[in-house]
């Protein structure tokens, strides 16, 4: 898988947002990437290096209309801590 297909979107929420202080980013990704792949990817993409990479399954939420009930599929979720003073500067002031 090409370096640039396994990272989807940043995930932009309160909780990520505080982590950026931190040096942790999140980003969904490739439901068949692995650590070893978003690790490349996040570093070619924005020239940083990681240290750590923590990927986790978020099932599809259950819905229904009317006696139709449906579940979109699972999404990978990826939280990426670079290294001690780097950052990415593309979330900077979201």
């Amino acid at each position: 898988m090409h370096p640039y297909e396994v990272l989807r979107r940043p995930i932009v929420t309160e909780k990520t947002t505080l982590q950026g202080d931190q040096g942790r980013y999140t980003f969904e990704v490739h439901p068949q990437a692995n650590k070893h792949q978003v690790k490349e990817a996040v570093e070619r993409a924005f020239d940083v290096e990681v240290t750590a990479v923590n990927i986790i399954t978020v099932p599809g939420k259950r819905r229904r209309y009317g006696r139709h009930v449906s579940a979109p599929h699972p999404w990978k979720k990826a939280t990426v801590k670079l290294a001690e003073g780097q950052s990415i500067g593309f979330f900077e002031g979201v």
